[in-house]
């Protein structure tokens, strides 16, 4: 019989009995389909990852009725280029040549065949990529937040409460569904803005439809500008520094200079790091709120036992991490990404250490909904990891950052990361060491695994046309 899935991409998995007996599923009604996807979001900044200090009950109930992926990755950590390769399944090279970044004639969008299949596409939240939500595949737009619609460099709020120059999101504002601007929501980021995503999200659950529904909802936050959201706020001094917490980083992996490193200056103090730290976390337990919204609209409208929900975030961030607070790097905190998923075909209650990326979860919701997928996606599929029929579904993922970082990951747990530019290696092993606070690359028993390791590199960027040089010695 034809699996037809109401996807839910959200932060986590779907609420209720939604492990329906394959008998008493209606072949009548295929499932929804909602993706709800963060931004700059830590791995271990939510409940269920094991952080004490976020309240995230919405987002951990979604994990403990669904599957978590505990190794999912971004594969290139800035947001335009890992919601790209959401979008199309594939590896954007062409990021790493520091050119206009496009989606090709001859590739066919997650939304465009989700369009095809039969599924009614809306879009709600930030839009980061090329082109428009209607050129991408969305059939509808439900709060869409986009760059213009205000004067150039206009903000609502020009400062954040730790007293930092806001440098994102200048002129950006809510549209219509005629994509008219709405500046009177709000011009920039505020602490409004997540929760009207939510409620636009909300309201085109509530409108129903005979088809099925692929809704994407992508927020804003935990990305910068780092404002309170309502409610209560959190002292800063409560917040614990990470463990591999350091004024600032050793060398320059590339970025050194760049928007995200320059918000507070290096060398950082703890306390300065502590403050900002204070904000991000308040803010995920916002965007739980707004989870925790999504679920009851698809609980009270009748249609969450039909609607698979995946949570993830576009990647992580280092916030005082290794001397960094940007995420342009490949160290664990920035390349993982919370993942769960929940709802029709998905098991309850399960961890999987499958090594993954994002661009995998275009091919994965293809094939629990009944869908081909087309010949332009490069992702696996992790289906035959939920049936367990697959402990893996690759050797080795690989990351890549402009034309000045590129790592590999192996299923042991050893990794590399190397910088082209200044000619640097970097060895660790985040089984043993998930703080990456020990670099083994000097130990001379690992020349075999270097030279192995480099070489699985190199053939990846080979395969990929990488404008960087190879270099497997």
């Amino acid at each position: 019989m034809p699996r037809l899935f109401h996807v839910a991409l959200v932060f986590v998995a779907c609420l209720g009995d939604v492990m329906l007996p394959a008998a008493e599923r209606s072949r009548a009604q295929p499932y929804n389909i909602v993706l709800i996807v963060a931004d700059d979001l830590r791995p271990d900044a939510v409940g269920f990852a094991g952080n004490s200090l976020v309240r995230t009950p919405h987002i951990d109930r979604l994990a403990v009725r669904g599957a978590v992926f505990t190794r999912a990755t971004c594969g290139y950590p800035i947001c335009h280029v890992s919601r790209s390769e959401m979008f199309s399944g594939r590896v954007m090279m062409a990021a790493a040549r520091r050119g206009p970044l496009r989606f090709e004639p001859d590739w066919t969008l997650w939304p465009e065949r989700m369009k095809q299949a039969g599924w009614r596409t809306v879009y709600s939240g930030k839009w980061h990529v090329a082109g428009t939500p209607a050129a991408a595949g969305f059939a509808s737009t439900a709060g869409l937040y986009s760059s213009g619609g205000a004067g150039r460099g206009a903000l609502t709020l020009t400062t954040t409460p730790t007293g930092r120059k806001v440098t994102g999101y200048a002129g950006w504002t809510f549209k219509d569904e005629q994509n008219r601007p709405q500046p009177e929501l709000g011009v920039g980021l505020t602490p409004e803005t997540d929760g009207i995503i939510a409620e636009r999200a909300v309201e085109a659950l509530r409108r129903g439809g005979e088809a099925p529904i692929f809704l994407q909802v992508n927020f804003t936050a935990p990305h910068d500008p780092l404002h309170w959201p309502p409610g209560e706020k959190l002292d800063h001094r409560t917040v614990p520094l990470p463990r591999n917490f350091r004024p600032q980083h050793p060398f320059d992996t590339g970025n050194i200079a760049g928007r995200d490193e320059s918000i507070v200056p290096a060398p950082r103090s703890a306390d300065d790091v502590k403050r900002e730290r204070a904000i991000y976390f308040r803010q995920v337990e916002n965007i739980d709120r707004q989870v925790g919204r999504i679920v009851r609209a698809l609980e009270e409208t009748g249609i969450l036992e039909r609607t698979i929900v995946v949570f993830t975030s576009d990647h992580g961030l280092a916030l005082g991490s290794h001397g960094l607070m940007g995420k342009q790097n490949q160290y664990e905190h920035t390349i993982n990404v919370p993942l769960v998923m929940a709802g029709p075909g998905i098991p309850v209650g399960r961890r999987f250490a499958a090594q993954c990326y994002l661009r995998d979860l275009y091919p994965t919701l293809c094939e629990l909904a009944g869908v081909s997928v087309p010949g332009s996606v490069q992702g696996a599929s992790l289906a035959p990891v939920l049936r367990d029929e697959k402990r893996e579904v690759r050797d080795a993922i690989f990351g890549y950052f402009t034309d000045t970082q590129r790592m590999i990951r192996e299923t042991d747990g050893w990794k590399l990361i190397w910088y082209p530019k200044i000619a640097t290696y970097q060895l660790f092993n985040v089984i043993e060491d998930p703080e990456e606070l020990r670099d083994r690359v000097a130990e001379p028993e690992q020349e075999p695994r270097l030279k192995r390791m480099k070489a699985a590199l190199a053939a990846w960027q080979r395969e990929h046309g990488d404008p960087v040089e190879v270099n497997g010695s």
